[in-house]
């Protein structure tokens, strides 16, 4: 019986910590910028959505935020994602999934 606690706390530890690890990529991706270029230089948000949908997303909420264009959208298949674009270009630069 006692195998059985320690073999199973040893996988609860080891879940626990990929979750911990999750959320630090995750809050990390939040705050990095996607560009250095001035704001005069960026696309306006309504640019930046067109250029996301036609590559097949479809957008439900988008934002600026630390020089990054942050897009939550549906993928083709339906799937919720998080689009970080370049505002210069509309370049997606990462893409978080539920």
């Amino acid at each position: 019986m006692r195998t059985f606690t320690v073999a199973a706390a040893a996988v609860t530890a080891a879940a626990l910590l990929s979750l911990g690890t999750a959320s630090v990529a995750r809050a990390e991706s939040l705050e990095r910028p996607c560009t250095t270029a001035p704001e005069a230089q960026w696309l306006s948000l309504d640019a930046l959505k067109a250029k996301v949908e036609a590559q097949g997303y479809t957008v439900q909420k988008a934002k600026l935020k630390r020089a990054c264009g942050e897009i939550y959208a549906r993928d083709k298949d339906g799937a919720r994602t998080e689009l970080f674009v370049d505002p210069t270009s509309g370049e997606i630069v990462a893409v978080e999934r539920d």
